[in-house]
Parts: C-alpha cells; sequence; structure tokens
C-alpha cells in the first residue's frame, strides 16, 4: 500500500488532531458553550488554523459526528468474506464500544439538556448522527435483502429493530445513571440477545443463521473480557 504524501498525511492528522479536540471540548462544554477559540486552543492549534478546516463550529460539529458514525459502518462498507451474520456481530460490538463511551455519553447527555433552548442542535445532532448512521445500516439490510439472506418490508423499521435490540436498554442506563454504567458482560448480554432476536425475525434461514451466531460466541468469549 502506497504512502501519502506528507503533505497531505499531515493534514489528515492535523483533522483528527481538531475533531479530537472537537470532541473533548463539546463534551465538556456543551454546544452552546463550545467556541472555535477553546477548540483551537484544546487542539493546540491557531484559531486561523482551525478556520481553514472548518468555517464554523457548526460544520465542526457535524464533521465530529459524522467521523464517529462513519467508522461505526465500516464493516458495512466492506462486508466480512465470513458472512452476514459475522458483519452483524462485528456492527453490534464497535456500535456498543463507540456510543458506549464515557466521553460520547456525555456528549449526548449535554445534547438532550441544550435541544430545548436551541432545537437546531438537536437537528444537527440528528442529522450527522442517528440518521446517518441509520442509512449505512438500511443500505447494508437492503443489500442482503436483494441477496435472499433477509426478508423485510421496511428496510427502516428493520435498521431501527437491529440497533434498538442491540443496546437501547443498557445505553438508556448509563446515560441517566452515569455513576453505573453496564459492564460488559451486560454489554454482551443484551447484544447476543439482540442479534437472537434480529435474526429469528427477518433471516431468511433464521435457524442455520443463529447458530452461525452461537458458534461465533462461543468461539470469541474474549470479547466480553475487554474494556470498552
Amino acid at each position: 500500500m502506497s504512502q501519502l504524501p506528507r503533505r497531505q498525511q499531515n493534514r489528515l492528522d492535523r483533522e483528527k488532531r481538531i475533531l479530537d479536540a472537537a470532541l473533548v471540548t463539546f463534551a465538556a462544554l456543551g454546544y452552546s458553550g463550545t467556541t472555535m477559540d477553546a477548540v483551537a486552543a484544546e487542539a493546540r492549534l491557531t484559531k486561523p488554523t482551525l478556520y481553514s478546516y472548518f468555517p464554523s463550529k457548526e460544520s465542526l460539529f457535524q464533521a465530529m459526528m459524522l467521523g464517529k458514525r462513519d467508522r461505526m459502518l465500516d464493516v458495512f462498507e466492506h462486508p466480512s468474506p465470513d458472512g452476514m451474520v459475522q458483519d452483524l456481530y462485528t456492527f453490534a460490538w464497535d456500535y456498543a464500544d463507540t456510543v458506549m463511551r464515557p466521553d460520547l455519553l456525555s456528549l449526548a447527555r449535554l445534547i438532550i439538556g441544550e435541544v430545548q433552548r436551541f432545537p437546531e442542535i438537536g437537528r444537527a445532532y440528528q442529522a450527522s448522527g442517528p440518521d446517518h448512521l441509520l442509512r449505512g445500516i438500511m443500505r447494508y439490510l437492503e443489500e442482503r435483502r436483494e441477496a435472499g439472506q433477509l426478508a423485510f418490508d421496511e428496510a427502516e423499521l428493520a435498521a431501527q429493530d437491529l440497533w434498538g435490540l442491540i443496546l437501547s436498554a443498557p445505553r438508556t442506563q448509563a446515560l441517566y445513571m452515569p455513576d453505573s454504567p453496564p459492564d460488559r458482560a451486560a454489554l454482551a448480554r443484551y447484544i447476543h440477545n439482540g442479534l437472537r432476536v434480529f435474526l429469528k425475525a427477518y433471516s431468511a434461514a433464521a435457524k442455520a443463521d443463529i447458530e452461525k451466531l452461537n458458534a461465533l460466541i462461543s468461539a470469541q468469549p474474549q470479547q466480553v473480557g475487554h474494556d470498552a
């Protein structure tokens, strides 16, 4: 694999640095409290340099949220040769490992607290976060339906069921009880059960796919012991 030109790599590295600094700042100060000055200081860059990458706080916020969601969708953009069950299993844990991060949970709490006064924050978060992720899941599920592996009438409902089944309950607990987040074993319990229910409802070969999932879970017990 050829390396990127140094200038291009430096730009990508600086952009990542800015987005990481933005997450820290937004999570600590909230959307309304965050300024471009604060992000520049956190990233250890000048304000003009920051503006050369992102012209506004709104564009920076959206880029930050899209980057997190794109990483969760990577498995759907590049499916595993091991098949659909492996893809769903990988996505479930990538999703959990992202949205259950303390900094992203803090950001979500702050957004929830601010949307009444600043509705545009909620719209920006929804568009660049959940809606973007939902579209990616829908595309993958529709491809699997075309391949005869899944059966459903509405891709949106099937996609909502997928992420709702695997993580809705533990994420809600973590959002409102930050002092007692679910541990890895609890996450595994919800994720594995959610995937079984999803396959039972939507797989064209439910019994065989659930057997594949159970074999995958049994072969990878170390997943439960990893830190989020």
